[in-house]
């Protein structure tokens, strides 16, 4: 080989300086290799690459052979037949994740964004829920869906499955608990254990899906028997693959933290310990991020809002760092917490407790009179919070104005003061913008003795509440500008809007009420908002609302900021929770990055890497929500075991071709009318208005109608609970004449 030709990629590759400052010996970049293979317009095997750009050392060979292979798991090349690798985008094909369905079917979840694929139940019997896969656009569907078909299965997601234990006719396999997954699992004799019909079990897969075979485990573990106190937890634990212990590496290495802020710690950083902050939390909190103050300079006002600093004690590459980003947030049950980092920094070093030394990264904002940020800067700094207040406490003193609890925190009620004042100045700011406020109902499970439910109470959210939400949005907002500011790589939360598909279904669902959303092709959060506020005090206000809410896109993170549009916001970042929230730590880092003289070029994360990241933190988050979904799910039912044959007033929450979904007013519980149990009548679904439409009758349930109905069963299993009805408030509508069913003719 010519000395000319030799490591010829370096002189080619403008990334180089990153990768020998990140690896040390470096490889070509993936931007390089994507470009090129891009320029070549063909596939290339290694051998062919390597001849090309002149690598001929072993080790060089072997790490671009680990990059390839990397980027073919990523999504961004794919390997043909003939072992040559090319770009993904250049073959039109569609790399994603794979999101299964209960019914069989499943859908990908394109990386890059944009309409998912349809995966035919033909399609997933080689996947499993998780799984990343490359597929390619084969035509539209009959409800208009783009299908696709599955070309390679890049990443296996599933190792674990929890399920019932089942044994039929000598052959064993297990039903798993998460529904999604919707192959049993196939188990060998040699591979049960000790297992029982009818037990909970622990299976590893020994062999994925394929075309022609179902998955293969072997029972790992037996939980026991479905009934089990604390059962439904473990299940959401194990099912969802929610990582709970923590390696020996991670514990050796907190091992070292002590209960105190190092003193070399504390040189150099903005001193605030003299500065009233306080913390604003549910009673239950253990772990504190946030601390706040504030004080008006003229008409403008200036607010700090102090995060604990979690990225000096996660330091990158470590195993600390590689577990929080595997967990990538912390997954809160109704009776237990699974912690993000171990309790001794998410508990201890890292939360703003009162009355100590705690590191934190402080962002200062100064505000307008009209409530417009006019300046913000970021500073690392050392802070002693002046009290713990919950929000109930906090409320009392600036909204109710208890005097009794004014009086016991007299030294910060001026502060308090201040910063409820500040709330009302930026709330209405928020409402100019036309940012979305949807009056969604969460619940919280109360446990009495032997921990069985005693109740299902609503949660209350009151001042203190929003005026916390208002602070963290105006720092997270201030965090996305600073990095936009330094031009540094970041992770955005990102909330886009309506689908062309979801925004025709809206209007005519809309449209059927006389009501109208303006904006055209590309309607603003105000556009929704005068919608929303238009319909306050209609008895279908709610049924509006869930079906505007669901026109919107799940908010996810990527390096790619298409901004926040239920806040209205043009850029928005996670900065304000970085004990439960991976993404806040990675946005802390590119900060300290910033604040410590960095660059871009010398940023050690990559767009690729931030992509990656992004994804990932959003399928853990998606897990998270899942998780606590079916536990929940489970304790309702169980709840409801001993209540069959009772009677309840309820409210429609949803409506589908199979029936009513209907929650028990005064007992936040969902359960479901088969469309079997509306006697006397054959009932069509109309996706538009959102509602049953008998067709001899004329009788019409749709959302928000309240009905009477009775608890007829209860299946743990699978999570449901049906209900048959009794009487409603429903509609009517009068019965056409036979003569006049046909099409009716336009004037």
């Amino acid at each position: 080989m010519t000395a000319k030709k030799r490591d010829a990629w370096r002189r080619m590759d403008p990334f180089l300086n990153r990768e020998q400052e990140k690896y040390g010996r470096p490889s070509p970049s993936r931007e390089f290799i994507l470009h090129y293979l891009e320029e070549r317009g063909m596939p290339l095997t290694l051998g062919e690459l390597c001849a090309e750009w002149g690598i001929s050392d072993s080790w060089e060979v072997e790490a671009l052979s680990r990059r390839l292979r990397a980027m073919e798991r990523d999504g961004q090349l794919i390997r043909n037949r003939r072992e040559g690798y090319g770009s993904v985008a250049k073959m039109n094909l569609v790399p994603g994740r794979v999101i299964g369905h209960p019914e069989g079917h499943g859908f990908l979840i394109p990386d890059a964004g944009g309409d998912n694929l349809f995966l035919s139940p033909r399609q997933m019997r080689k996947l499993l829920h998780g799984d990343r896969a490359v597929a390619r656009v084969i035509g539209v569907d009959y409800r208009g869906r783009r299908e696709g078909a599955v070309v390679e299965v890049l990443e296996r997601n599933t190792e674990i499955v929890v399920g019932r234990f089942c044994e039929e006719r000598g052959a064993f396999f297990i039903v798993p608990d998460n529904k999604r997954i919707n192959q049993d699992i196939m188990v060998p004799a040699d591979g049960r254990g000790e297992a029982r019909a009818g037990q909970i079990v622990i299976a590893e897969l020994i062999e994925q899906p394929s075309s022609q075979s179902r998955p293969l485990g072997r029972i790992k573990e037996v939980l026991g028997e479905h009934m089990a106190p604390g059962m439904e937890v473990r299940i959401a634990i194990a099912s969802h693959g929610i990582p709970i212990d923590w390696p020996d590496a991670v514990l050796a290495e907190v091992s070292h933290y002590g209960d105190t802020v190092p003193d070399d710690a504390r040189q150099g950083r903005w001193d605030l310990r003299e500065i009233p902050l306080v913390t604003i939390d549910g009673i239950t909190a253990r772990d504190f991020d946030d601390a706040v103050y504030c004080e008006q300079r003229g008409a403008n006002w200036r607010l700090l809002v102090a995060i604990a600093d979690v990225s000096w004690y996660v330091q990158p590459g470590t195993a600390l760092d590689q577990e929080a980003r595997k967990r990538g947030n912390s997954v809160y049950f109704p009776d237990r917490a699974i912690p993000m980092l171990p309790e001794v920094l998410s508990n201890g070093l890292c939360s703003l407790n009162p009355a100590v030394d705690r590191l934190c990264m402080v962002c200062e904002m100064a505000f307008n009179a009209e409530g417009r940020m006019i300046r913000s800067r970021f500073a690392e700094a050392v802070m002693r919070s002046q009290a713990r207040l919950t929000y109930d406490t906090a409320a009392a003193i600036v909204a109710d104005r208890d005097p009794h609890v004014r009086k016991e925190y007299a030294a910060l009620v001026p502060h308090l003061d201040r910063l409820q004042t500040l709330y009302q100045v930026l709330k209405a700011a928020r409402e100019q913008r036309g940012a979305m406020d949807f009056d969604t109902q969460e619940t919280v499970i109360e446990y009495g003795a032997d921990r069985k439910i005693e109740r299902i109470l609503p949660t209350e959210r009151n001042d203190a509440h929003r005026l916390i939400e208002e602070c963290m949005i105006a720092a997270n907002v201030a965090a996305a500008r600073f990095l936009q500011r330094n031009k540094i790589p970041g992770l955005y939360r990102i909330h886009e809007g309506p689908t062309e598909e979801r925004l025709k279904k809206l209007r005519a669902f809309l449209g059927e009420l006389g009501l109208g959303l303006s904006g055209g092709e590309k309607p603003t959060p105000r556009d929704y908002t005068r919608v929303l506020e238009g319909v306050k005090g209609r008895a279908d206000a709610h049924l509006i609302q869930t079906v505007m809410l669901r026109s919107l896109a799940q908010a996810t993170y990527s390096p790619a900021n298409a901004g926040h549009f239920g806040l209205a916001l043009e850029a928005y970042a996670h900065f304000t929770s970085p004990i439960r929230r991976y993404p806040d730590l990675q946005v802390h880092r590119a900060i300290r990055h910033i604040l410590n003289g960095g660059k871009a070029a010398d940023f050690p994360y990559t767009q690729a890497d931030l992509l990656g990241l992004g994804e990932h933190c959003s399928m853990t988050e998606r897990r998270a929500d899942e998780a606590t979904r079916d536990a929940v799910e489970w304790l309702k039912c169980e709840f409801m075991l001993d209540k069959i044959g009772q009677v309840y007033d309820g409210v429609i929450t949803g409506v589908t071709g199979f029936g009513l979904f209907v929650e028990l007013s005064g007992v936040y519980v969902e359960g479901l009318i088969h469309v079997t149990a509306l006697r006397n009548d054959y009932y069509q679904f109309d996706p538009v208005g959102q509602r049953l439409r008998g067709d001899r009758s004329g009788q019409i349930y749709r959302l928000g109608d309240s009905l009477r109905v009775r608890v007829v069963r209860v299946d743990l299993d699978e999570r449901k609970i049906d209900f048959e009805l009794i009487e409603s408030g429903r509609r009517d509508e009068k019965p056409r004449s036979p003569r006049s069913r046909g099409p009716r003719k336009k004037g």
